[in-house]
C-alpha cells in the first residue's frame, strides 16, 4: 500500500521518531500507519533495553501539590540536552501527576507508559527513578521547594498549626535541606555502622598525632566522643544550624516558631531528592 508525505509527517508527530525511521517503518508495513507506529515503538523499546546500563546522570525533580496531597518525582536521562527538552519536561510533570493520583510512592505501569512513549524520540536511558507521595494530616502544612536547576527538590511537613508563620518556616526548612543536603533527619536515624566507621577513622587520626597520642586514655576517649557528636550534629537535619538563623539549630527554631504561634510543633514527613543521589 502506498503512503504519502503526509503519512510520514503524521507518523513522525505521533511517535517522535526521525523522518527516515518513519519512512522505513511505513515501507515495511505497506503504508499501514497503525502497524508502522507499533513497529517503531517496539524498536524503540528494544533499543532501550540495550541502553539501560548507560549512566543516567541528568534529569529533573518535579513537585506537585493538590490540597493536602503532595507528590515528588525524580525523572532521569543521559544528557542535559534531553533534560531541558520541552517534551521531557512534560513527561516529568505528568509523572508527578501520576504519583499524586496513585496515592503512593511506587513506580507503576502508568509511569512506565509515559517513558515508553518518548523513548523513540530521545533514544536515551530514561526512567522515573523514584517517587514520594505525602498526605498531610489535619492541622499541618507542607513546605515545598525545587531548586532553579531542577536537580534538587524538598518537601517538609510541619504538624501542629497551619499559621502563615509555620508555612514560611516549612518552606525555609526546604531551602535548608537543598542547601545542606543532610544525610539524616535525627540522631536516631544514624546507623551504628556509620558511627563505628567514623570512630575507626578518628581513632587512627588521633594515633597518628604525637601530641594526641600522649594524652591520657580518658581524655582521648572524651575527645573521640566529642568528634563523633559533632559529626552527627552536622549530619542531622534537626541538629544543624538553621539556614536563616545560624545562631540556633533547626529543632530550636521549630520550638521558637511554635511559641510564636502558640502551638506545639513537630516535624512530619521530610523528603529530599537530589538528582542521582
Amino acid at each position: 500500500m502506498a503512503f504519502s508525505a503526509a503519512d510520514v509527517k503524521s507518523l513522525r508527530e505521533a511517535t517522535g521518531a526521525g523522518m527516515l525511521d518513519c519512512k522505513k517503518a511505513l515501507q515495511e508495513t505497506d503504508g499501514n500507519i497503525a502497524e508502522a507506529e507499533k513497529l517503531l515503538k517496539e524498536r524503540g523499546l528494544a533499543a532501550m533495553a540495550k541502553r539501560t546500563d548507560r549512566a543516567a546522570g541528568e534529569g529533573r525533580v518535579v513537585i506537585k501539590q493538590d490540597g493536602n496531597k503532595v507528590a515528588m518525582v525524580e525523572v532521569v536521562c543521559e544528557t542535559d540536552f534531553v533534560a531541558n527538552n520541552p517534551d521531557f519536561i512534560a513527561v516529568a510533570e505528568k509523572a508527578a501527576e501520576v504519583t499524586l493520583k496513585s496515592g503512593n510512592s511506587e513506580i507503576n505501569d502508568e509511569h512506565k507508559a509515559l517513558i515508553d512513549a518518548v523513548l523513540i524520540k530521545f533514544r536515551e536511558n530514561i526512567s522515573v527513578r523514584r517517587a514520594a507521595f505525602i498526605e498531610l494530616p489535619e492541622n499541618a502544612v507542607a513546605g515545598t521547594y525545587v531548586h532553579s536547576d531542577n536537580k534538587t527538590g524538598a518537601v517538609v511537613v510541619v504538624e501542629g498549626s497551619t499559621a502563615d508563620e509555620v508555612k514560611v518556616f516549612a518552606k525555609d526548612c526546604c531551602l535548608h535541606l537543598a542547601a545542606f543536603t543532610p544525610a539524616y533527619t535525627t540522631k536516631e536515624d544514624v546507623p551504628q555502622s556509620f558511627i563505628d566507621e567514623q570512630k575507626e577513622i578518628f581513632t587512627a587520626q588521633m594515633a597518628a598525632d604525637e601530641k594526641m597520642a600522649s594524652k591520657p586514655e580518658n581524655v582521648k576517649a572524651g575527645i573521640l566522643q566529642g568528634k563523633i557528636n559533632k559529626l552527627i550534629a552536622e549530619s542531622c537535619f534537626v541538629d544543624q544550624a538553621f539556614v536563616k538563623d545560624d545562631k540556633v539549630t533547626v529543632s530550636k527554631k521549630l520550638e521558637e516558631v511554635g511559641k510564636s504561634v502558640g502551638a506545639k510543633l513537630s516535624f512530619g514527613k521530610i523528603s529530599l531528592f537530589v538528582l542521582g543521589k
